[in-house]
């Protein structure tokens, strides 16, 4: 039997307006009245049910940009239970196994030994009224679901062709909602499981986004962490100015980036600017424009505010041995720089030293002579007197594309793993292996580098040499490499708890 994946789209709502009340107006082909059990997850959206005797397990495989959701059965199996059933659920939840296993489970036995002993699933017993429609060519489904004392409806519609699904969406009158799967919609009407929020970091190279979930006792899981790069500081440092394409492109990258966490159900957004931000004459222009398009207000931070957030993310995520500590975050337009000790910040500053600067000043995006790069790495080295006379820290902490990058490459990676990236070790010997190697060639060649993100070709050279001038001026020779960000510090004190 061919098991086919279909489109779906789903809402939720205690008065669903018009499109209630046409579908109402309508002779239902189908009314079905039932009882199901549905297994949920703080770590999944598959679906996941028990009706009738029958367990019922559904993939999501596929995301379109206007939220549309393909999903793909991956499980239909009778009561027992099987083990290699009971495996497949919990590999579906993204849950671990029990701690003991038998080779079937009845639906007590499951509910009772393997979803009630994990605090990260629960099981919810639902009542539905069912009215099957068909509408466009689509199934359409107005349900009404009773489970734990509470009542809500549901407008569901779906089908194998996507296009079918988005026209029969429309036709009701449904478009301007969010799409939102039967796991999130009943996670959110009994209460369970996380709180989604969205930070997006406007800086002078790059544009990151960052959504995380955040689970009851305070704990976050990221659901999506990405950078675009966007150059918002293209040629900022010499007209002082933001280029009118710039503005435009970095706008266009954030409304797409507000309109995918409306998608995931964020419950807020935070969007600040940084340097390039901060220092353009004409700031108001790229925020009014961002406003017109995503109806987000940009909220321009200080430099030592970026730099006590980029030390409460790096501290959170590192263990940071010895008594001393510097946690640097270099940027396109500026470096951040925040001293203390685990625990306990003493100075916190920032300065306008970024690799987008110095690229332009330098023509650092093409192959350089050795004497060009010198002269550059001199013009570094002095807008970072800052840093001369100070003792040698215990520890230093990199974060931000720079560094991200360079660890990357080391580890050659053709995919980028956060997890292989955060607490790498690099040394100056490897920092000056790659800065010798981006010197050699142009961006383009740059580009075929394992490991380097292609957009960061022009600015990976001078990137580097930051970095390097910094392990100098501390009298350091490796650093540790935080994947983590203002962005990560940002989403946990704005919507964390208490």
């Amino acid at each position: 039997m061919t098991v086919v994946p279909r489109w779906e789209w789903r809402t939720f709502g205690a008065d669903l307006g018009e499109a209630e009340r046409r579908l109402e107006a309508m002779r239902p082909e189908k009314v079905q009245d039932g009882d199901e059990v549905y297994v949920l997850s703080d770590r999944s959206d598959a679906s996941v049910k028990i009706r009738g005797g029958l367990l019922d397990v559904k993939r999501r495989e596929r995301v379109r940009e206007d939220g549309l959701e393909q999903w793909r059965p991956v499980l239909k199996a009778e009561v027992p239970i099987s083990i290699e059933g009971v495996r497949t659920v919990l590999s579906e939840l993204e849950a671990d196994p029990p701690a003991s296993e038998r080779s079937s489970y009845s639906v007590e036995q499951f509910l009772d030994d393997v979803v009630g002993p994990d605090p990260e699933l629960r099981a919810v017993a639902v009542h539905k009224h069912r009215r099957h429609y068909t509408v466009g060519g689509c199934m359409a489904e107005l349900t009404e679901l009773r489970a734990e004392g509470r009542v809500t409806l549901s407008i569901a519609v779906e089908l194998e062709d996507p296009d079918l699904v988005v026209a029969a969406v429309r036709d009701l009158g449904l478009a301007e909602r969010r799409n939102t799967c039967v796991a999130r919609g009943l996670k959110a009407m009994v209460g369970f499981g996380g709180h989604r929020y969205a930070v997006i970091d406007v800086g002078t190279n790059s544009v990151k986004f960052h959504i995380g979930e955040r689970a009851d006792r305070d704990t976050w899981r990221t659901i999506v962490d990405r950078a675009e790069i966007t150059r918002l500081g293209e040629g900022l440092a010499a007209a002082k100015t933001l280029g009118e394409e710039p503005m435009r492109r970095t706008a266009d990258t954030i409304a797409g980036m507000a309109e995918e966490a409306e998608r995931e159900g964020v419950e807020g957004i935070a969007a600040v600017g940084t340097a390039g931000v901060r220092m353009a004459s004409n700031r108001s222009v790229f925020i009014d424009a961002v406003k017109e398009r995503s109806g987000l207000e940009v909220e321009v931070i200080s430099g030592e505010e970026e730099a006590r957030l980029a030390y409460t993310a790096a501290t959170a995520g590192l263990d940071l041995p010895g008594d001393s500590v510097v946690v640097f975050d270099t940027g396109g337009g500026s470096s951040q720089f925040t001293f203390g000790a685990p625990g306990r910040v003493t100075e916190r500053f920032s300065v306008d030293v970024g690799a987008a600067r110095f690229t332009d000043r330098f023509g650092l995006d093409k192959a350089v002579s050795a004497d060009d790069l010198s002269a550059a790495r001199d013009a570094i080295g002095e807008e970072l007197s800052r840093l001369d006379g100070r003792a040698t820290p215990d520890m230093v902490v990199g974060m931000g594309g720079a560094t991200t990058n360079l660890a990357a490459v080391r580890h050659g990676l053709e995919t980028y793993d956060a997890e292989v990236v955060n607490g790498t070790v690099l040394d100056t010997a490897e920092i000056d292996r790659q800065i010798e190697l981006y010197r050699s060639m142009p961006a383009e060649q740059r580009r075929g580098v394992a490991g380097l993100q292609p957009k960061r070709a022009e600015v990976i050279l001078a990137g580097a040499c930051i970095v390097r001038t910094v392990l100098e001026k501390l009298g350091r020779d490796s650093l540790t490499v935080s994947d983590r960000g203002l962005r990560h510090g940002l989403i946990a004190e704005r919507f964390g708890e208490g």
